[in-house]
Formats: structure tokens, sequence, C-alpha cells
């Protein structure tokens, strides 16, 4: 049984919490890909900002 699926078997504590998948997990912990969003996330918000003045 997977570990995404543990969660779900358990039927005294039924959780819907989604459980993230593993390149899910590698994308979280991965610092280059944090770096690239954080690049992408200023950039919208200069964008954003750029139009109200």
């Amino acid at each position: 049984m997977r570990e995404e699926e543990i969660n779900f078997a358990k039927s005294d504590s039924f959780n819907l919490t989604m459980i993230p998948g593993a390149f899910a997990r590698k994308l979280r912990t991965c610092i280059i890909w944090q770096f690239i969003r954080f690049v992408v996330i200023n950039i919208k918000m200069l964008v954003v900002v750029s139009k109200s003045h």
C-alpha cells in the first residue's frame, strides 16, 4: 500500500487532506525551483504595480 493510500485507509480517523506525491515534495524542497518561483512572482508583482502607477 502506498503512503498516499494509508491516509485514506484509516476508517476511524478519515481525513480528506491531500498528500503531495513524490514529484511535488521534490519541487517544494528544491532550492533552484524555489528561486525560479521567487523571481517569477516578483516579476508578476512588478507588472501589477507598474500598471497602477
